[in-house]
């Protein structure tokens, strides 16, 4: 569960020329198969299943022990082949995407998450719009292979094809398949030079071929900017009702920026902008999107329940509307007592302190006539005040205001259990 946990540092640095003799092994490594007998053993929406398949994020550069590239990486294992993602500037950009190099890397065909960062304020606006404009190509594509099926003369592979394609097209993952078969029946089919119908409209569909297999759409970003800054437009996005994913990374500050406190921030937190402590409590942003009905909502963290995890990364991205995933993640800023090491740990102890709360919000379930709310989290079972205790900016606050540190400790800590109760009740 300690990400780094050798003695000594793994990298060493050293002159390039003496280490060429090094290339032909890392060339082995990078180029060896995937072990395709293996993984599909598995499935992989299990803890297990989703591992035995190549992350495409890697090598990014961020803190030590992260606690956000965990996220990003799983969704590369479940979803990366197909991922458009829409990068709110933030830590997660900048780890995911400075100049001259990105973590984000691509499979043996080539394909990979297609990333683009906007600006901090209109990252979810872009990121509907990425999702409304794959829509638009795609409902063209639609009616250019209805078109093409009704041809008499067209071959009846391409309108076996193209009907499996047109029957799946909302479902990424039973979409892959047909896809691919649709675009060679396509190149099968086509006469070169000719320019019937069939032929004419079978090149316009090939013209935008790698539109043709659904993409996943995530919006990915901090609290900074998920809580606050972007607020608006995050909201705007999920009352959309558009197929779009948001993961945030909830760290609790800005962390990109230094540790300035945000919406998110707790109680009784020393941050930036609030050095004797947070005076008020967290905002509920899972909350607020759970007001929506329509609206997939998840609290995760990994750590504590790597089940759950991919679980709600799964349904999220499975389900045909607007989601967000709130996830927890250790920051460098958190001063945690045994170091970014244990980053994994510290989201295990938050649960079981009650101070964090993993849950899943699924409208599906109400269709069923099944409660659409989910706590997935069990009655907390550590001392919440002994975790705080273990990160320095809680603890920072006992030393400079003792007295205010009490109060808004205590203060923390009853909002913690009043919001356990309120979601146990949610859950009967």
């Amino acid at each position: 569960m300690t990400p780094c946990p050798a003695k000594n540092k793994a990298l060493q640095m050293a002159p390039i020329d003496s280490q060429r003799d090094q290339e032909a092994v890392f060339e082995y490594g990078i180029n060896l198969p995937a072990k395709k007998e293996v993984a599909e053993k598995f499935k992989e929406t299990t803890v297990k299943g989703s591992q035995f398949k190549q992350p495409l994020l890697e090598f990014s550069g961020a803190c030590g022990g992260c606690g956000e590239t965990p996220y990003a990486k799983l969704a590369t294992q479940l979803f990366g082949d197909k991922m458009f993602i829409a990068n709110a500037t933030g830590c997660s950009s900048i780890w995911g995407g400075s100049a001259p190099a990105t973590p984000y890397t691509v499979n043996k065909e080539g394909h990979g998450p297609a990333w683009e960062n906007s600006l901090f304020e209109d990252n979810a606006e872009f990121g509907l719009g990425m999702a409304l404009a794959q829509n638009a190509v795609r409902g063209r594509l639609a009616e250019l292979t209805e078109k093409l099926i009704a041809v008499e003369y067209a071959t009846a592979e391409i309108k076996e094809a193209g009907q499996k394609w047109l029957d799946t097209m909302a479902d990424r993952a039973a979409n892959d398949q047909p896809s691919k078969d649709f675009i060679a029946a396509l190149e099968e089919g086509i006469v070169p030079g000719c320019k019937c119908e069939a032929c004419t409209l079978a090149s316009q569909i090939l013209k935008d071929k790698d539109y043709l297999a659904k993409k996943s759409m995530w919006i990915l970003g901090g609290d900074g900017w998920a809580y606050d800054i972007g607020f608006g437009g995050l909201d705007h996005a999920l009352a959309s009702g558009e197929d779009i994913n948001v993961l945030v990374f909830d760290t609790e500050v800005y962390s990109n920026t230094g540790g300035q406190a945000s919406k998110s921030t707790p109680c009784g937190s020393v941050a930036q902008f609030a050095a004797t402590g947070k005076a008020t409590k967290k905002k509920d942003l899972a909350g607020i999107a759970m007001t929506y009905g329509y609206v997939y909502v998840a609290q995760v963290a990994m750590g504590a329940d790597m089940n759950q995890c991919i679980k709600a990364f799964s349904e999220a991205e499975s389900y045909h509307g607007p989601s967000i995933i709130l996830a927890y993640a250790p920051c460098i800023n958190h001063g945690i007592k045994g170091g970014m090491g244990v980053s994994q740990v510290e989201e295990k102890k938050a649960v079981a302190a009650g101070y964090w709360h993993n849950f899943r919000f699924d409208p599906r379930r109400a269709d069923e006539g099944q409660n659409p709310f989910q706590l997935d989290s069990k009655a907390p079972t550590a001392s919440y005040r002994d975790f705080i205790m273990g990160e320095v900016r809680y603890n920072s606050l006992t030393r400079s205001f003792p007295d205010r540190a009490e109060k808004l400790f205590a203060n923390a800590e009853k909002y913690a259990v009043e919001k356990y109760e309120r979601l146990k009740k949610m859950a009967e």
